[in-house]
């Protein structure tokens, strides 16, 4: 499989949560607005490449027997260092996002591409799906949090600056349940059916 493929898999074919639809619960959780959306996407990503590089180096090295262990050590320390990052230098965000940082290490996406690509694949191939895979997340989550701050708040911020305001323009009344629980339900299942519709108009 080339690079190329490897990569576009990741952010369609392949999209870790409209398509495989494993790691939900962050993305749930944490896509209630474009901003927290998009930031949970970049950490989840900076962990998922970082890992998938290091295990796919180290892969001749991992004896079989223990290679879960390493996995979570390895992906453990990458979440160590997003963590203390975002504590530091972007706290508003830290603080919006809270346990679920820390709960990136027991994310399904990373550890299933540890497991299923990285442990098995060389180091140019593993980084690129890692790249692949950490875009098509991003961009799911990114665009759970719009469409969910967009119908239940009438507003549409990233990182304190307001790209749109549905109230300024129009007569918008907002749709709470969109920025509440249910309401994730409901945009996620909207947008997983409108991916499956268009991989299978594709075909």
């Amino acid at each position: 499989m080339d690079n190329w493929k490897i990569f576009t898999n990741g952010i369609l074919r392949e999209n870790p949560v409209l398509v495989l639809i494993i790691g939900l619960c962050p993305v749930l959780a944490t896509g209630s607005s474009m901003n927290d959306g998009f930031g949970m996407g970049v950490a989840t990503a900076f962990v998922l490449i970082s890992s998938n590089l290091l295990i796919s180096m180290l892969r001749k090295f991992i004896p079989d027997s223990i290679r879960l262990p390493v996995f979570i050590i390895i992906i453990s320390t990458f979440v160590t260092i997003v963590d203390y990052v975002m504590h530091a230098y972007m706290v508003e965000l830290y603080a919006s996002l809270g346990i679920f940082i820390p709960l990136i290490v027991v994310n399904c996406i990373i550890l299933g591409r540890a497991e299923a690509f990285a442990y098995k694949n060389t180091v140019k191939s593993s980084l690129v799906d890692g790249i692949g895979m950490g875009v098509g997340f991003i961009l799911a989550i990114t665009l759970l949090g719009a469409i969910r701050e967009l119908i239940g708040n009438g507003t549409l911020t990233f990182f304190g600056r307001e790209l749109f305001n549905l109230s300024a323009s129009i007569n918008f009344q907002p749709v709470l349940v969109f920025i509440m629980p249910p309401g994730a339900f409901i945009v996620i299942g909207f947008m997983i059916a409108g991916v499956r519709w268009m991989l299978k108009k594709r075909k």
